[in-house]
């Protein structure tokens, strides 16, 4: 379970096609969205963007754990 993942802005017009959980890696968009599905990280979810599925965290009162902060 990861409380921080942070996306890469790694595809066209920043999007994310990775993501980086610390002490793992780089994780592709595909195998975070399945990990996310199954519910392997509670803090987040997927959305849907032009037929898409991406990661975001859930709404909580920290911006510290949003997918594209810095």
């Amino acid at each position: 379970m990861a409380n921080n993942i942070k996306g890469n802005r790694d595809g066209d017009n920043g999007r994310n096609e990775t993501y980086t959980i610390p002490g793992r890696g780089v994780v592709s968009r595909a195998q975070l969205v399945k990990e996310v599905e199954a519910e392997k990280h509670p803090n987040f979810t997927t959305y849907n963007l032009n037929g898409e599925l991406y990661v975001k965290a859930k709404p909580d009162k920290s911006e510290s754990n949003n997918v594209n902060e810095d």
